[in-house]
């Protein structure tokens, strides 16, 4: 079965070196056909459950997870519902719409539209497609790091990717652990408004944060995947918090140095190397996931902007 992802480009940024003094890998997952890295795990899972007999696809998702099982069932043949928090931008409402789905807007975060889109599920017995905790999603997540391998001049001293549920985190992960990248970190970053990862870790178990308060929709996980803190006791995983204010700058950062737009969930990543954050000040030598993300336009790059100037 041919897989619904492509092989993306990975870049040695000579803009943000010259900014940060560090040399700086970017895979750039935002080119795959449903902009982000989504399109890895989530279609791997939807072509699984396809191929299983699921005639139907039933997923809740801040936007990129429902916008990529979209794609996924329109590619396959399949009916597809999406129910989407009411946070979630407009724009992720039509253009999953745009790809054939159908969209329910319910709850003010994913947790409560998963409720519903579960009692759907049973109904039309569908297939469940959630944005990131499942086994299937992170097999198809690890395949970025089998490029990668191949791609990069010399291993990294440290992974940074944004997390919000933890699926792709718990992807590169299962790579790094099954090709002795043991001695590398990965730095998982948040917004201060969706610290699900950060919370648990500093726990030492699983919480769910009480609301997500963030620009960075697509990070609003209130709890993240078990895989992710199982795998901080395996191997050096970190989190680490910027502000709105920082993603956002980080976006248009990019889009100067690298003429790509970008959501705030992945500024959140970007961030921390723009900012040099302390985590990474040891660090000479950096691997970046540019995750993308659809739920971006020049105009919501203006209005992010001017909001987190005041």
């Amino acid at each position: 079965m041919k897989p619904l992802y492509i092989r993306t480009p990975l870049y040695k940024s000579a803009e943000i070196q010259r900014r940060v003094g560090k040399t700086v890998y970017l895979k750039m997952d935002c080119f795959q056909p449903t902009g982000s890295f989504k399109t890895r795990g989530i279609g791997n899972l939807c072509q699984k459950l396809v191929a299983s007999g699921k005639r139907h696809l039933v997923s809740n998702s801040g936007g990129n997870a429902g916008y990529t099982a979209a794609y996924a069932g329109k590619k396959l043949g399949v009916k597809v519902s999406v129910f989407i928090p009411t946070t979630s931008s407009p724009i992720f409402i039509d253009r999953i719409k745009s790809q054939g789905a159908e969209v329910v807007i319910h709850g003010k975060d994913i947790d409560e539209s998963a409720i519903l889109a579960k009692e759907f599920l049973q109904k039309v017995n569908g297939g469940y497609v959630p944005p990131y905790d499942n086994p299937d999603i992170w097999v198809g997540n690890s395949t970025i790091m089998d490029e990668v391998h191949f791609q990069i001049d010399e291993k990294p001293d440290a992974v940074v990717v944004a997390v919000g549920g933890g699926g792709l985190s718990s992807g590169i992960l299962d790579w790094m652990y099954r090709w002795d990248w043991h001695d590398v970190p990965l730095f998982g970053v948040e917004t201060s408004g969706a610290a699900s990862f950060a919370a648990s870790f500093n726990a030492n178990q699983l919480v769910t944060i009480p609301k997500i308060d963030t620009i960075a929709t697509s990070l609003g996980a209130r709890t993240i995947t078990h895989k992710l803190l199982e795998w901080t006791k395996l191997m050096p995983v970190f989190p680490v918090t910027v502000s709105d204010a920082d993603a956002v700058n980080a976006v248009r950062l990019f889009l100067d140095d690298h003429y790509v737009l970008v959501e705030p969930s992945c500024g959140a990543a970007l961030a921390a190397v723009y900012n040099q954050v302390p985590q990474l000040s040891d660090k000479k030598t950096i691997l970046v996931i540019v995750c993308g993300g659809i739920g971006i336009s020049y105009d919501l790059l203006k209005q992010y902007l001017s909001q987190v100037s005041h």
